[in-house]
């Protein structure tokens, strides 16, 4: 007989890794893991820059949010402090590109 339901033996093992996982988060230095995550604001806007037709709003917030991370924390993002300022700078050269280019009038 099978069962869907998970057994103790698990929830265990579930336990375990979640605590694991905890631990090594909680020994990573935060620079890291927020600089982790704009990357991934990073990867965001310029997806969304990308699409066709392109999704302005959306890249917008997402290019504001890294911006906020990013000028607010300055240096204290360590190495991915001049990096992510020049992903900001060039994310924000590209919208401006892209919005410019989706006003022109298509032949």
């Amino acid at each position: 007989m099978t069962t869907d339901h998970p057994t103790d033996a698990d929830d265990s093992e579930r336990d375990q890794e979640l605590e694991r996982l905890r631990t090594e988060l909680m020994n990573t230095d935060p620079a890291v893991v927020i600089s982790n995550h704009c990357y991934g604001l990073f990867e965001l806007g310029a997806v969304y820059l990308s699409a066709q037709p392109p999704r302005l709003e959306a890249a917008r917030t997402a290019i504001d949010a890294l911006a906020a991370l990013t000028e607010s924390l300055g240096d204290r993002l360590g190495e991915a402090a001049g990096p992510l300022a020049e992903g900001v700078a060039q994310l924000r050269l590209a919208w401006v590109q892209v919005s410019a280019a989706s006003a022109e009038p298509q032949p």
